[in-house]
């Protein structure tokens, strides 16, 4: 049952020497080889590097110099540029690229000893909320096969879900991490932005991408985050501050905390039964002494145009470098440089990254500049100091992660506004930079139900204390999906 255990379980099993990194990993490869068919919640599978880090966190413990958490397996999102492993946005665009080089949040794995079971499937370019534009297939909820996993972080939520990875990373642009955590009931970090170096993460929308922990508790979360965060001189948006040690304050007490409830985050659009579990979970937060008050956020209507316009701005900029040309798939016989630039991206992308290029491409025009992505800087701005009038009232926001429970394949498809309509709780987060989390809060129809937790900028720690408080009462986390117990 080594699968059931938690990060911190372990570390402290490894270090009693209950079994060793190799035995730990062959275990997480043949539940994966076991499984994953019925996921597609991996895009590659490192085995044989895997099982050489497993032997060299062996040795490093037997002569004492390992980290604490040397040798547990982690599944990286395969979004992260690991050196010499096949690295592709889940894009046939990049299905023949081999990283040169390690991204930051891979050498710090590797510096900790982690190790890398493989690299997860998600929306292509992590553009979606369902991972169903993936070009390798869809991924599947573990907790209902017919259902979405949600997106872009998909396969890294499936894979820890189904317990084929102990944890593993994702990133976030308007809630990539959190709603598949929501989906598939775990819970799942996005820090403060320039908490976690994007070094080596391809690029998405710069302003907007954070990396963070995907596990099964918020303790695991704390040791994930002390592996992945600090700053990064090669990321010129990485904040040179302090981190803390997110597991020293998991403990406090919620006593006095005030926890703000906006009225926009439980009103139209929300689901009746999704509503009553998270308010379930908020009575919970107030038997430990925590105080619920009603706040305002008046401009979370208008966060979803303005990311769909600021996000595929950056989009269609920073997927300009994917020209046919230096790497990545290039087009058979092109006539002339115009055929080649056309075709290879006219075939190498999917439909949806497709349509985001298009509208930041329009966005960005001469002549609508103005109109629309000045327009959107201007809302972000409102937005922020929205959640800063808020922090004034409060020290933790809470409601919602995702307005239903996971859908159906297909069920969005025809409409990308319904699906853009997913992340309407998650999007104003990342527009203002701030770090929040979902964390498992119950079911509704047999599905996992999200409750997010918002911070003011670098309280990571005091969302991780909530989180942790929260599930020390609770056994929701605890659940595993039958398929796969």
């Amino acid at each position: 049952m080594l699968h059931t255990y938690t990060l911190a379980a372990l570390r402290d099993g490894l270090a009693r020497g209950d079994f060793s990194s190799r035995e730990l990993t062959q275990h997480f490869l043949n539940r994966i080889h076991q499984y994953d068919a019925q996921l597609n919640s991996f895009i590659t599978l490192c085995e044989q590097q895997a099982l050489q880090q497993a032997d060299a966190a062996d040795a490093a413990r037997a002569n004492g110099t390992a980290h604490a958490l040397a040798g547990i397996p982690l599944a990286q999102k395969d979004i992260f540029c690991t050196k010499g492993v096949k690295t592709t946005c889940a894009s046939k665009m990049l299905d023949n690229f081999i990283s040169p080089y390690n991204a930051t949040v891979i050498s710090n794995s590797e510096a900790a000893g982690l190790v890398m079971l493989g690299k997860t499937n998600m929306d292509e370019f992590a553009m979606g909320s369902s991972n169903e534009t993936s070009f390798y297939g869809g991924v599947k909820n573990p907790w209902d096969l017919s259902k979405v996993p949600g997106g872009s972080s998909g396969g890294s939520a499936a894979a820890v879900a189904a317990r084929l990875a102990p944890a593993a990373t994702g990133t976030d642009t308007g809630g990539s991490i959190r709603q598949p955590a929501a989906l598939c009931n775990l819970t799942g970090l996005k820090p403060t932005y320039g908490r976690v170096s994007r070094w080596g993460m391809i690029a998405f929308a710069s302003s907007l991408d954070q990396a963070g922990p995907m596990t099964q508790t918020a303790e695991d979360a704390a040791l994930l985050l002390n592996v992945m965060a600090g700053h990064d001189t090669k990321d010129s948006t990485s904040i040179n501050t302090e981190v803390p040690d997110y597991t020293s304050s998991l403990n406090n007490s919620l006593q006095g905390l005030r926890i703000g409830l906006p009225k926009q985050y439980f009103g139209e659009g929300l689901d009746a039964n999704v509503e009553q579990v998270v308010r379930d979970a908020l009575k919970e937060l107030e038997k430990q002494g925590a105080i619920l008050v009603d706040i305002d956020l008046p401009n979370t209507g208008l966060s979803v145009p303005a990311y769909y316009v600021i996000a595929p701005a950056e989009a269609s900029s920073n997927l300009s470098r994917f020209d046919g040309v230096r790497y990545g798939y290039r087009c058979q016989d092109p006539v002339d440089l115009t055929d080649l630039y056309k075709r290879s991206r006219g075939e190498g992308f999917g439909s949806e990254v497709k349509r985001r290029i298009m509208i930041g491409t329009y966005a960005l025009s001469a002549g609508y500049y103005d109109a629309y992505y000045l327009q959107a800087q201007k809302i972000r701005r409102l937005i922020q100091q929205d959640f800063a009038n808020a922090f004034a009232q409060c020290d933790v926001i809470a409601g919602p992660t995702s307005p239903t429970v996971a859908f159906g394949f297909g069920e969005k498809n025809a409409n990308p506004i319904a699906m853009y309509l997913s992340d309407i709780y998650t999007i104003a987060t990342n527009l203002a930079g701030l770090p929040a989390m979902s964390i498992p809060a119950g079911f509704s129809q047999n599905l996992p139900v999200g409750l997010q937790l918002i911070g003011n900028y670098w309280q990571e720690a005091q969302l991780l204390n909530v989180a942790h408080r929260y599930q020390q009462a609770t056994f929701w986390h605890q659940q595993l999906p039958e398929l796969f117990a």
